[in-house]
Order: C-alpha cells, then structure tokens, then sequence
C-alpha cells in the first residue's frame, strides 16, 4: 500500500474529469486524475463518429479527435494520470479527503486531497430498467455496450437487428450497424416523435431505408438459448394496443433507452443526490452537500453535447482551485 497527496483529486478520466484537471493546473494546483480504463478519454475512444467539439474548439471532431486535444494539453502539465484504477471509497480526514484506491498494477493505493471534483460519467439504462416481459436470452445489449464491442474490441454482437430508442446513439447504432454488414430490421421509440437530432435521422435512417415506428414500444422477447424475436406493440391514446401487434424476427436488440449519472461512490461519500437529475445536489460554485467536493459533467447530469460538459467541468476546476 502507498499514500499519495495532491491538492486536488479528479475521479473520472473523460472529457468532463480532464477538463477539470487542466482548469486545476492552469491555476497552478497539484492534481491527480483517476480512471478505471486503461487509458484517459473515457466514452469518446468508442465514438468514432464525427459531431464533437464545434463549440469549444470550433472543428467537427471524432470521439477520439476530442479526447485527443485534452490528452495532449495534459501532457504538457504536470497533472499526474492514474489509469487502471478504481475508486471505491471516499474518507473525510481533517482538513482534507481520503480516497480508497485499487490497481491491478500498484494494489491498494490512498490518495489525499484538499478538494475532490466528481466526474465519474453516467451508465445506461438496462432491460431490467425498463421491464420488457420474456424470456432472457443472449443477444440483448445496450447500445454503448454494442458499440464498444464493434469499435474497440472488434466483435460483431449479432446479426439481424432491432433497436430500441431513437435517441442519438441508438440511430448512430443503426448506421454502424449497417455499416458492419448486418441488417437492421427496425428502430422501435415509445415517444410519436423522434428523441435524436434531425441530422441523426436523416444520415443514420434515411439514407439506408431503416424503418422507423414511433409510437410504439417492444412488449415482449422471445429465444431461449440466443433471443429469436421481439414483439412490437403501437400505442393507441398512450396505452398499448396488442390487436396492431407484430413480431420481428431478430438476433440481437440494442436498448437505447436512456442514462443515469454514474453516483453510487458519490451516494457512499454521503452527498445528497438531486431528485429531479439523478446527479448530486450542487450549489453554484458546483459544490455538493460535502465541503470540498464538486461534480461536473454527466455524473451531475446528463448533458446533449460533450462541449457543455467540457465547459462545466472548467468551472469546476476554477471553484475548487477558489475553494483552497
């Protein structure tokens, strides 16, 4: 075991936790950056599509194009990077905080800091969040998951597919997906209106004939070993109507239904999470209920364009360099 002391500690290694790491060191603070995956960047290595960074840097950038810019000022800071590490705890010591440490490569290591900035991201929500009835077979992937698995590791998750949500990943999911060679039957969204930008639409359904079914919802999954069909139900006045019901054969479904800020180290540090965002209350220095510790990014909550994300995570940085 090992101690480690800096001013400040930033838990996340994304574009929120990185743009808080350079506002710290731009003000002349030492700061620790924390991340579990092997390598900074956080959900932008898997985002090869372009749309990232007008707003801040005024190009239309890849994920990784943008975490590429904050991964190069950082290496000319001394803002020390611990990847392969997992947060699991938060200790508040006199004066300053505690944060429990575990590395494959450095074991169990502790980490002391005046401030900590929480920057931890957000997950997506699952079958089990959304209650599809059926049986539980494999081939049924959220779509962050799916997409990791195409652009990082290489692999084809199925394919005969359907997606369910047409928020931005989902439809950016069914292009990819079409992209790899598999057929993509249906986009399936609860909603009578589309929840991703029109551009999204347009290039990623569209263009490649990719129906869309507003209006209607996935009732049911059916396969034992590998799911073999989903059952889609239109809703009529808001409620199902099963006589419109109609059955896609498929091998795979990708579940782009939503994401919650990543906060169970934030609800074990004791701070008190905002009903309404899902994320930690804060006030307008970014602070949450526990003196000294901020959050910025989409472990606060979820934002639509990472630019804003980058942003707020920048006034994080300035109020916990403001707050020693």
């Amino acid at each position: 075991m090992k101690t480690l002391a800096f001013d400040s500690a930033v838990i996340g290694g994304g574009a929120a936790g990185m743009a808080a790491a350079l506002k710290l060191s731009e003000e002349g603070f030492s700061a620790v950056l924390i991340d579990r995956e092997a390598c900074l960047g956080g959900i932008l290595n898997q985002c090869i599509h372009p749309g990232f960074g007008m707003h801040r840097f005024g190009e239309d950038l890849t994920g990784p194009e943008y975490a590429g810019r904050d991964i190069g000022m950082l290496t000319e800071t001394k803002v020390k990077a611990l990847t392969g590490t997992t947060v699991t705890d938060i200790r508040d010591l006199a004066g300053e905080k505690e944060l429990v440490c575990y590395s494959a490569a450095e074991g169990v290591v502790f980490v002391r800091a005046r401030t900590v900035v929480l920057a931890m991201g957000c997950r997506e929500r699952n079958r089990g969040n959304i209650r599809i009835s059926g049986t539980r077979p494999a081939g049924v992937f959220t779509a962050g998951f799916a997409q990791r698995l195409v652009n990082i590791e290489g692999l084809v998750p199925g394919r005969n597919v359907v997606i369910l949500g047409s928020g931005d990943i989902g439809l950016i999911m069914a292009r990819r997906m079409h992209w790899i060679g598999c057929r993509v039957l249906a986009v399936i969204e609860i909603q009578p209106y589309p929840s991703g930008l029109t551009r999204n639409i347009v290039q990623c359904l569209n263009d490649y004939d990719i129906p869309l079914y507003l209006s209607h919802l996935i009732t049911g999954i059916s396969g034992k070993n590998r799911i073999e069909s989903v059952t889609v139900t239109p809703l009529k006045e808001g409620l199902p109507d099963e006589s419109g019901s109609f059955v896609l054969p498929c091998d795979t479904l990708l579940l782009s239904v939503g994401l919650i800020p990543e906060n169970e180290l934030t609800k074990k540090a004791g701070a008190v999470l905002d009903s309404g965002t899902g994320g930690p209350l804060v006030d307008s220095r970014l602070m949450t209920t526990i003196p000294g510790i901020f959050a910025c990014g989409n472990v606060l909550h979820v934002h639509d364009l990472v630019d804003y994300a980058s942003d707020e995570a920048g006034r994080a940085g300035t109020a916990a360099a403001r707050y020693m």
